[in-house]
This record gives C-alpha cells, structure tokens and sequence, in this order.
C-alpha cells in the first residue's frame, strides 16, 4: 500500500502541465474579429457611417467588438451576429388603402429588408442612448439584444405585435 501512496506523484507532473495551459490563457491577447470581408460588417459600417466617414464608423465596430469582449462576451462575433438575429422581424404591417379605408396588413418580410430593419433598430437604440462613446453605447446595444432586451429587441416585439393584432386583415394583402 506504500507503493500506491507514491503515485500521487503522477498529478505533479500534471499540474506544471495546466500550468503552462493557464499562462497563456491569461497572457493570451483579445484577437480582434472585425473583417473587412465580412458582408454583414460591411453593411453595419455603411448604415452607421455619417457624413462618408468610413473610417471613423470601422473604427467604432472594431471599438465596439473589443468592448464586447471586455464586458464578459467570449466570442463577440457571435454576441454581434445573434443581436441582430434578434432584432430580425419576420412579419410586419403595411398600409394600403382600399374602398376608401386604410388598412394596416400583416405581411411577411423579405430577408434583406430584414437585416436592413435589424442594424437600423440597433443603431437607433445606441444612438438614443447618451453620455458615453458611440461604441460603448453600440456594445451595450449589442448585449441587450442578444439578451433579448433593449431597444432593437422591443421594437420587433412591437412590430410582430401590431402584425399579430391586424391578422384579421391578412386577406387583403393580395390586393
């Protein structure tokens, strides 16, 4: 039985292995995701540049993904991609006017109008918060919606709950 005392030597060798696995963890540097080839950034950066400076909105993006990552979220590619597929309508109301009266119809919406919705609700929700940098306003922006909160979040629940309130309506749209 002392012979089996002595193997707890074995774990030795084990723990100056997680040892070196735990250095570079912590030594390990935020790799930031922002492409340049990404579609989806690409159209995020065109919808939040102002005045045609792309520069200055790339720079916020990439400020805005290291913020993420700062605030706890590991991949914040993922937390980006998710708070916009949050913030993604797929039924919406539209007006049409028929015999005189005004209708509001549920109709499904097309998957580019979509995304084009989702970053404009985002954006809008970071640009109403005030008091801090546009990229802390956007991360948290981000966050929220991911979380399915915040203003982007709302603003679809509002949009499918009008949708679901006009149903009765919904013949009409072939007109």
């Amino acid at each position: 039985m002392s012979d089996k005392k002595v193997a707890p030597k074995s774990p030795a060798p084990e723990k100056s292995e997680t040892k070196p696995d735990s250095k570079p963890k912590s030594t390990k540097k935020y790799q930031n995701q922002f492409s340049f080839g990404d579609p989806l950034q690409t159209k995020f950066i065109n919808c939040l540049m102002k005045n045609g400076k792309k520069t200055l909105a790339q720079r916020i993006l990439k400020d805005t993904f290291q913020e993420v990552h700062r605030r706890g979220q590991e991949d914040p590619l993922k937390t980006f991609e998710l708070a916009l597929k949050n913030a993604t309508p797929n039924i919406e109301v539209k007006a049409k006017r028929i015999g005189g009266a005004v209708y509001q119809i549920p109709i499904e919406v097309k998957p580019k109008r979509q995304q084009s919705l989702s970053i404009r609700w985002v954006l809008e929700g970071a640009r109403k918060k005030k008091g801090q940098p546009m990229y802390k306003r956007l991360a948290s922006e981000l966050i929220d919606s991911a979380a399915e909160t915040g203003f982007a979040f709302s603003k679809k629940e509002d949009v499918h709950r009008m949708a679901q309130a006009n149903k009765a309506f919904a013949h009409l749209a072939r007109y």
